[in-house]
């Protein structure tokens, strides 16, 4: 190898360095993060009490394809899609101080 080649080598070590550190601390959590609420999204059933991307906490009463029906309040339902709901807070219910 000549020398312009060792010296090419050398200034694009630090971009590999970076694009491994920018996959680990950005991409891959990332990936894992949308591949756990994926699963969340596929296991939701009637009876779970669960919260909005909106904010609403509602006890999901039927579950069909893509929608979601939740009983927000005592006789009041409301219709939102799966892709709605943030999270699941089964046996997590917490009271404000």
């Amino acid at each position: 190898m000549n020398p312009n080649a060792n010296a090419t080598l050398m200034q694009l070590i630090p971009f590999a360095a970076v694009a491994v550190i920018f996959y680990f601390l950005l991409i891959r959590p990332q990936q894992k993060q949308l591949k756990e609420t994926k699963l969340m999204l596929e296991a939701l059933k009637a009876g779970d009490r669960v919260i909005t991307r909106g904010g609403m906490i509602g006890v999901i009463t039927s579950v069909k394809e893509d929608e979601i029906e939740l009983e927000i309040a005592k006789g009041v339902k409301a219709s939102f899609t799966r892709s709605a709901i943030g999270a699941v807070m089964n046996g997590k219910v917490t009271q404000a101080n």
